[in-house]
């Protein structure tokens, strides 16, 4: 019976810094498996990590499997990936059971944040398709509206246009698509360090508050430039 992958593949988390290094490029599943989109979310150690997109999907027996398939998956041996999968799924492993080969590439890892852009280096689409993982029982009416029209349309534009009729109303797509950002942020989703954080609040209005709110009102924090206006 085939498996399906839609937008999320969970590894362990003993894998996530050989997934950010790029020295694990597949994932081995039991059974034959169906990814659904092009571009995944990598769910490790708890959280989202990374990106990727799938750029190969291969179906094997067991006995077909071989090291550089284990080294791939980021494991020593292919004796060590089949103890592994028998652990996981509670199983015996037949030699004539089939397996997904999963091969995938990052494309955008989660603790690299860009301070020149304006959703940090995330895309429009990344951060609705985070938010509705992770925000869903805390959106509002509002935020709800936008998630759900660019998980379908995946484009700022159009995802405008059919909630307010007009491009006009552009720069309220993009504020709702920060305050998520900053809601993925509070929930420990996206994992920004404090210097990253000054480093925003010196370029944007939107970041200085989300940095005056988190640190206080009456917070004094100092710049390299100087103090926080």
């Amino acid at each position: 019976m085939k498996k399906f992958i839609r937008r999320y593949i969970m590894i362990k988390g003993k894998f996530a810094e050989l997934i950010l290094a790029g020295k694990k490029t597949t994932t081995i599943r039991l059974g034959r498996v169906v990814p659904k989109s092009n571009e995944v979310i990598i769910h490790s150690n708890g959280r989202p990590i990374a990106e990727a997109k799938i750029k190969n999907v291969t179906y094997k027996k067991i006995k077909e499997l071989t090291d550089e398939d284990a080294k791939k998956d980021g494991y020593s041996s292919l004796q060590e990936l089949l103890n592994d999968l028998k652990n996981i799924y509670k199983t015996d492993l037949d030699i004539n059971i089939e397996v997904t080969v999963i091969e995938f590439e990052v494309i955008k890892r989660f603790d690299e944040i860009d301070v020149k852009d304006i959703y940090l280096g995330f895309s429009p689409h990344t951060i609705a398709v985070l938010a509705n993982r992770y925000l869903r029982d805390i959106l509002s009416k509002d935020e709800r509206n936008v998630v759900n029209h660019m998980l379908r349309y995946k484009n700022i534009r159009i995802t405008t246009i059919k909630m307010f009729g007009s491009l006009n109303k552009r720069w309220v797509t993009r504020n709702i698509l920060r305050r998520l950002l900053a809601k993925l942020m509070d929930k420990g989703v996206i994992n920004i360090d404090q210097g990253v954080l000054e480093k925003l609040a010196t370029v944007s209005i939107f970041w200085r508050r989300y940095l005056r709110k988190k640190i206080g009102a009456n917070t004094s924090y100092e710049y390299q430039q100087g103090t926080l206006p």
